[in-house]
């Protein structure tokens, strides 16, 4: 990746992109890219979908595991007036 040196940035502007770097909790460097991809219309990159960081805490129940899991919160379907009155 490349590196780009901006110099004699207003000094407006520089705070705006501060400001909007520390209310999004970002760094300038991860702001001024951001607004960049933005300003070029180039949408998302693949460097901000960290979709794929976390597939290791997906899955998918069998049969087995939602019957287990239906039987062992039954009772929250259940009211009891006498709590409502």
């Amino acid at each position: 990746m490349k590196t780009v040196t901006i110099y004699d940035i207003d000094d407006h502007v520089e705070k705006v992109i501060r400001e909007k770097a520390e209310k999004e909790g970002m760094t300038l460097n991860e702001t001024i890219k951001k607004l960049l991809r933005e300003s070029l219309a180039l949408g998302q990159t693949n460097e901000d979908d960290h979709r794929e960081d976390f597939l290791d805490l997906f899955g998918v129940w069998s049969a087995d595991d939602m019957r287990e899991f239906d039987h062992s919160v039954r009772d929250f379907d259940k009211i009891d007036s006498e709590d409502w009155s």
